[in-house]
């Protein structure tokens, strides 16, 4: 697969009016209108990577005139966090990496609902069905292959088959990753507890090659230390930007309609102690305005979720990778899949 890094220009410019990104005011202009007043700031929880989401807070701060006080971790480590803090934590808002840790805390009623005007900007099927939380841009599951030792005919077309013994030894992946644990869940969901257990067993019976996080996985098979590496797509378009595309050899497997090719979601959500809040909700409509899609598009190669802005070119169209018999929002069981790697020594 030769893919072009050329980032298309914005196709439709829409009218989104941030009302709740001006800066805080000290009073409501009427005095009459009951809304809560912003203090002018937000503590957000990011469980995405500080280098690529504190430059976006920066654009947000110089846009809004709030300022952000971001605690960074994975999207497991924070969701975790929140369920011990509860109702006494100091977050306001929570960036997740992926919609399995928002919809757990979803389910136990830790986020607030958030206006339908908002949710409406983004389709259903990437943002959640009870308005809890926000879809903000969009990432498919592939398989990374060596390039050198397998041909494109020859990757496996199933997530499946990977539990085949001719692979042992030769399938990487990040076991304690957001998006990985999705993967497993979904695996769950449209497949079964049996067929994911099965999944799992299989996996760990073969001598998978375990690492902390998707960009060490890629290094392997692009060094051709192992020949299939479980991803998210935008690592490749990442690094192909960095090294140039001569210098991957690596090359990517998309996998529509199967659970190993699932279409996951950055989203983010406000927590149920900060309902209604101004700050809060200012920095949601920030990350699906036009500016704020535009940056994940140019930064991570990520699929943007607001109509009208353009995804980078040499994607397959979104619509083609999306199972319509999986719900993001079923995603929630997240501590269920944790146990069940935890169980066959892959956590």
């Amino acid at each position: 697969m030769r893919v072009s890094l050329a980032i298309a220009a914005t196709a439709t410019a829409l009218a989104l009016v941030l009302t709740g990104c001006s800066a805080p005011q000290s009073s409501p202009a009427d005095g009459a209108s009951g809304a809560p007043e912003g203090d002018g700031e937000l503590t957000l929880y990011v469980g995405r990577d500080e280098a690529l989401v504190a430059p976006l807070i920066e654009k947000f701060t110089e846009a809004t005139g709030i300022e952000v006080t971001a605690r960074y971790a994975s999207s497991s480590e924070l969701n975790a966090l929140l369920f011990e803090e509860g109702d006494n934590t100091p977050a306001e808002a929570f960036l997740s990496q992926d919609a399995g840790a928002l919809g757990s805390l979803s389910n136990a009623g830790l986020l607030s609902k958030l206006p339908a005007d908002l949710t409406s900007i983004i389709p259903a099927g990437f943002t959640s069905a009870n308005g809890t939380w926000l879809g903000i841009t969009g990432r498919a599951r592939v398989i990374a292959y060596d390039s050198e030792t397998v041909d494109a005919a020859d990757v496996p077309k199933a997530i499946a088959a990977l539990t085949d013994p001719k692979y042992a030894g030769e399938v990487a992946f990040a076991p304690g990753n957001a998006s990985m644990q999705s993967f497993v869940t979904a695996l769950r969901v449209l497949d079964g507890e049996d067929a994911a257990e099965a999944w799992v067993k299989g996996m760990s019976e073969n001598s998978p090659v375990l690492t902390e996080k998707n960009g060490e996985t890629l290094d392997l098979v692009n060094s051709g230390e192992v020949s299939f590496g479980l991803i998210n797509h935008y690592y490749w378009f990442e690094d192909a930007a960095e090294l140039g595309e001569d210098a991957m050899r690596a090359q990517l497997a998309f996998l529509p309609g199967d659970a190993g090719g699932m279409v996951n979601v950055t989203g983010a959500g406000i927590l149920k102690g900060s309902k209604d809040d101004p700050d809060a909700l200012a920095f949601l409509e920030y990350l699906v305005s036009e500016a704020g899609q535009q940056y994940f598009v140019e930064q991570t190669y990520e699929y943007p979720l607001l109509p009208g802005v353009a995804a980078p070119e040499g994607l397959p169209a979104l619509d083609s990778l999306v199972n319509p018999k999986l719900d993001l929002s079923d995603l929630e069981s997240l501590s269920q899949t944790q146990e069940l790697l935890a169980k066959y020594g892959l956590l």
